[in-house]
């Protein structure tokens, strides 16, 4: 029994950044209908940025402020220079031009950092916290604690404020929120930037348990786009069980089966979605009136 409880420990950790990816799919899904491949690049701005800036002097907190800066107008760049020209272009395009950015922004973090893992302190200590006879690991908290303030401030900001409102009523219905006196173009350049936060702050909290490099967004990708699938792409909420539950299905599948094949449940799932469930957890059937 304490074995499976330290399993579901790691992997609601690891579910945690996991949700916060497919949070970031999931905005920008519904404010423009791309699919961002280049969200996990965000994750890793986030991180590398930070234990840079730290190593240079600066501050945690102030590091941690830059690197969430430096994500943010990444989407903003992502935008305005490959998602706004484009405008009116087929899904497979976009998606491609997401890729390509993902490419471009790997490529640009390799040469402006390294091609080294890079690790950063705990925030508060390394001593692990015995709960039910399983180990925890204080950052783990704040990923657990992170991951769920990001979500209850995303929640408050859809549903309670006049900008989250005009977010929401561009990504029912483009048109009509233009024809009642929403920017859209603005709301689609503050979608990118609000996933591109939210990828940096998820890549600053996980940076001390799994380290970081100019290559770890790739992969944080995948793995955050079977989240939001099994999820239901554009369901917020579901986007946070699906990666709640990528997490742990990793972490049990690592624990019972081997490690070796940890990477290969997301690859599973998104095939199983597609094959049993192609709207997900908590998606809805697409109806096309013809």
């Amino acid at each position: 029994m304490d074995q499976i409880l330290q399993f579901v420990f790691s992997g609601l950790t690891v579910g945690a950044v996991y949700a916060l990816v497919a949070l970031g799919f999931t905005l920008i899904y519904n404010a423009s209908d791309v699919i961002n491949f280049a969200q996990g690049e965000f994750v890793m701005l986030g991180g590398m940025v930070t234990v840079f800036a730290v190593a240079a002097g600066v501050p945690l907190p102030l590091a941690a402020l830059l690197a969430i800066a430096a994500a943010v107008l990444t989407g903003l760049a992502l935008h305005r220079f490959a998602i706004e020209p484009a405008r009116g272009a087929s899904a497979v395009t976009l998606i491609i031009i997401t890729i390509g950015a993902s490419i471009l922004i790997r490529g640009l973090a390799q040469l402006v950092f390294d091609r080294q893992f890079h690790a950063l302190p705990a925030f508060s200590g390394e001593q692990p916290i015995r709960l039910l006879g399983a180990s925890i690991l204080p950052q783990s908290l704040w990923v657990l604690g992170g991951a769920a303030a990001i979500v209850l401030a995303l929640w408050l900001f859809m549903e309670r404020t006049l900008l989250g409102k005009a977010v929401r009523a561009t990504a029912a219905n483009r048109l009509a929120a233009r024809l009642v006196g929403i920017d859209t173009t603005l709301v689609l350049a503050l979608a990118f930037g609000i996933s591109g936060a939210i990828g940096a702050i998820a890549g600053i909290l996980i940076t001390p348990i799994t380290l970081t490099s100019f290559a770890v967004g790739t992969l944080l990708a995948l793995k955050g786009f079977a989240a939001a699938m099994l999820g239901g792409m554009g369901n917020p909420v579901g986007a946070v069980i699906g990666g709640l539950a990528l997490g742990l299905l990793e972490a049990l599948a690592a624990g019972f089966i081997s490690s070796t094949y940890k990477d290969a449940v997301a690859f599973l799932v998104i095939l199983g979605v597609l094959f049993v469930l192609p709207q997900g957890l908590l998606g809805r059937r697409a109806v096309e009136r013809v």
